[in-house]
């Protein structure tokens, strides 16, 4: 069953409220800025400057970026550490998600002749999955006895599917882009990002339009989230807002 914000999501789109919603949405900028939308930490530091990315570049780095969470939660024993490496694996995989699924996903439909929509139906059938395992992931904490085996189950499913998306997926669409609509897309990939929940909702939509509308209605909510109550790794966290420099409870 839906949930009521994602039943008021789906009444609110089909009166106005999205198209409202969409003109007023920010347009990609003509600069991939990490620091603005991912996890402050090295990764993050080390991009800052660098050259745009080809959309596949991008979506890899966030996969490496995730199993890397993944690891140190695995390899450590210390519960504050698995929890803020915890929180942070939640928050970029949801982000992650909806991103590829609003940006990238349509543009498989669009530009892989043939084969594009049926690659897209297959991709949002597993991240469902997943979603579905991060959302039970996300109610847990390192001391519950289902911690470790919820994320190395979710991660085996991820594992299987960063695996198909980098070694077929992404190359058939770099096939099929031009250098440029390629670094367009790696931009407007990043772009969205910024305003999507950071969160798992499985119930929630997950094709445009609808999609695009509740995310931007739920997004304010888990950042909201983020800011009170989320421990993360370091003293910098997520940029929760439309701030310069992210704030939030890293350092407690």
């Amino acid at each position: 069953m839906l949930s009521r914000s994602v039943r008021l999501s789906h009444r609110l789109a089909t009166t106005g409220v999205f198209q409202r919603a969409m003109v007023q949405a920010p347009k990609p900028v003509s600069i991939r800025r990490y620091a603005e939308s991912s996890f402050p930490n090295e990764k993050v530091e080390n991009l800052q400057t660098s050259q745009i990315f080809k959309v596949s570049q991008a979506i890899e780095e966030d996969h490496q970026q995730l199993k890397d969470y993944y690891h140190r939660i695995i390899n450590s024993k210390d519960q504050d550490e698995q929890e803020r490496y915890g929180n942070a694996f939640i928050w970029e995989l949801a982000r992650h998600s909806i991103a590829e699924e609003i940006v990238v996903y349509p543009a498989f439909e669009r530009d892989i002749k043939d084969s594009g929509k049926s690659i897209a139906d297959k991709d949002r059938a597993e991240h469902q999955g997943i979603k579905n395992q991060l959302y039970e992931f996300q109610k847990l904490k390192p001391k519950d006895e289902a911690y470790i085996p919820t994320l190395k189950a979710l991660f085996k499913d991820l594992e299987t599917h960063i695996k198909e998306e980098e070694e077929h997926d992404l190359v058939q669409l770099e096939n099929n882009l031009s250098l440029t609509e390629s670094k367009e897309l790696a931009q407007h990939f990043n772009q969205t990002k910024k305003f999507t929940p950071t969160r798992s909702h499985p119930s929630a939509p997950n094709t445009p339009p609808f999609e695009t509308v509740v995310g931007l209605m739920t997004a304010p909510i888990d950042k909201l989230r983020d800011l009170l109550f989320t421990k993360f790794p370091e003293k910098k966290t997520p940029n929760i807002g439309h701030t310069e420099h992210g704030v939030g409870k890293s350092d407690r």
